[in-house]
């Protein structure tokens, strides 16, 4: 029987992909959103400041705290943006830029940046990097196949040991995961952060080096999206955003949902608790007001931990690994420099930071990377050319102290990475930042840990059966993924089993 009224519990980018794509699916439904919050949109913001310097130069300049751009090579997103005529504001890094063909790496304990290939000949002409990597790569492509009998699930720190080695993991396995999981890669699961390893790993029977240069298939990859012309307008791109930020797409959500008839969005509410009732199919919203609120379908779209402490007293009925997975925090610095006659920084799209060799115990300057916003996605900005934007990421496995985040100490490490490249003379100091402005993002990001894939097939297995009988589902970064299009895709399919 399908839903006659639905509560969504949740205004992330998960929860308002749900309302959207189940208010076309079940147009006859009541349905309501619940946001703690006074904003929905979870850790995605996007915000506009006015900028000046001493000379008269002024510029705005749109700053991301969250999530800053976008790949290709999500349907869910592609097909989001086309429903909701995002393209006119779409804003695109061509593949052939400086930020696409450009990345580095901040060695710790050497000063400066290493450049990383990009193609064969860039692997073989960059002395570091040959040195670290081509042997890696080389060992690995004749190695035979090492992965243990039986095996399910393993970290990516041991995946990519087992194939290329410590030394490749430290250096480029890590410092991937600093970029995207801002988590230590000895923690998180193969299978559920990264399969496409493992798919590559068995293409190339065994070896990942094959298996990477067979390809994929890509035939019929956005199959069954509605797409339209997007995927022509990103189909060059390296990355993409828009002029106003990643805050665009909750904001459109928010924006048709407020208009759609069946949708109520009601923001500041918390929510706390969901129980079964005992004389009907429904479920029982118990909200921070004393009210309740029976629904006939629940959505949650909140962090497995958030969700353990609404679920809790569901009689006869506690759901499995809701605690299973820690999270990560990190603090986003947006900074902005006055124009120059010296580049603040090289062409690229900027840099991640290893793991340090003494690991995350030692102390260290808690950096996880920088991007070069102003080279990535220049055209948001407006107003006197020259200002240069960047974004500094800290935390998540470095234990992180008041003094990290002062930004005194922040510009001390910026200095010590980019003063040795040849785009700042010897002797030239970075100058002071005309704005900076620190987030801190508190157990924002789950950590998907090794045998995640299997838990979320047991929740989901307890989802189905018990006093829930399939009328809550459970989406969000927690359990499918960590990504944007991850988080639009999980909200695109809930409650096709409805």
């Amino acid at each position: 029987m399908p839903p006659s009224s639905i509560a969504i519990i949740g205004g992330g980018i998960a929860g308002l992909s749900s309302a959207f794509y189940l208010s076309r699916r079940f147009p006859q439904a009541a349905i309501t959103l619940f946001e703690k919050s006074s904003r929905e949109g979870g850790w995605i913001n996007s915000r506009r400041v006015d900028v000046k310097d001493g000379h008269g130069n002024r510029a705005q300049m749109l700053l991301e705290a969250g999530p800053r751009t976008l790949r290709s090579n999500s349907g869910a997103v592609l097909e989001l943006i086309n429903l909701l005529d995002l393209r006119s504001s779409l804003i695109t890094t061509p593949k052939t830029s400086p930020a696409a063909k450009h990345q580095f790496l901040q060695i710790p304990g050497r000063p400066g940046l290493t450049r990383l290939p990009s193609s064969l000949f860039s692997l073989l002409s960059l002395p570091y990097a040959s040195s670290a990597l081509v042997p890696s790569i080389l060992l690995e492509a004749v190695r035979p196949s090492n992965k243990p009998k039986g095996q399910d699930d393993e970290s990516l720190g041991a995946f990519l040991t087992r194939r290329f080695g410590a030394k490749f993991e430290r250096l480029f396995g890590s410092a991937l995961v600093h970029g995207i999981y801002a988590a230590d890669s000895r923690m998180l699961s193969t299978k559920a952060a990264f399969p496409m390893l493992l798919e590559a790993e068995k293409r190339g029977n065994g070896s990942l080096v094959w298996g990477m240069l067979r390809g994929r298939e890509k035939v019929g990859l956005f199959a069954g999206y509605d797409v339209g012309e997007v995927r022509t307008l990103v189909d060059n791109a390296s990355i993409f955003s828009f002029f106003d930020g990643m805050e665009s797409i909750p904001k459109a959500l928010k924006s048709y949902l407020n208009t759609a008839q069946n949708v109520t969005i009601k923001t500041g509410v918390d929510v706390n608790g969901l129980r079964p009732t005992t004389n009907s199919e429904d479920i029982e919203v118990i909200l921070g007001n004393g009210e309740t609120l029976n629904a006939s379908h629940v959505v949650s779209a909140i962090p497995l931990p958030e969700l353990s402490k609404l679920t809790s007293s569901a009689p006869a009925d506690v759901l499995p690994h809701l605690k299973a997975n820690p999270l990560s925090s990190v603090t986003v610095i947006n900074v902005v420099f006055p124009p120059s006659t010296r580049p603040i920084h090289p062409l690229g799209f900027g840099y991640l930071v290893p793991r340090p060799a003494g690991g995350y115990a030692v102390p260290s300057s808690g950096f996880l990377g920088t991007v070069f916003d102003s080279c990535a996605l220049a055209a948001q900005d407006t107003g006197a050319s020259g200002f240069t934007k960047l974004t500094v990421m800290l935390g998540g496995p470095h234990l992180l102290t008041q003094a990290h985040t002062r930004m005194e100490n922040v510009l001390a490490q910026l200095q010590h990475h980019l003063a040795p490249i040849n785009h700042l003379q010897k002797g030239a100091r970075l100058p002071w930042p005309v704005y900076y402005e620190a987030t801190e993002h508190k157990a924002c990001i789950p950590l998907l840990t090794v045998g995640h894939v299997g838990r979320m097939n047991e929740m989901k297995a307890a989802l189905k059966g018990g006093p829930w009988k399939g009328r809550l589902e459970v989406v969000g970064a927690g359990v499918g993924g960590v990504s944007v299009g991850d988080c639009v895709e999980a909200g695109r399919n809930v409650g096709k089993d409805w």
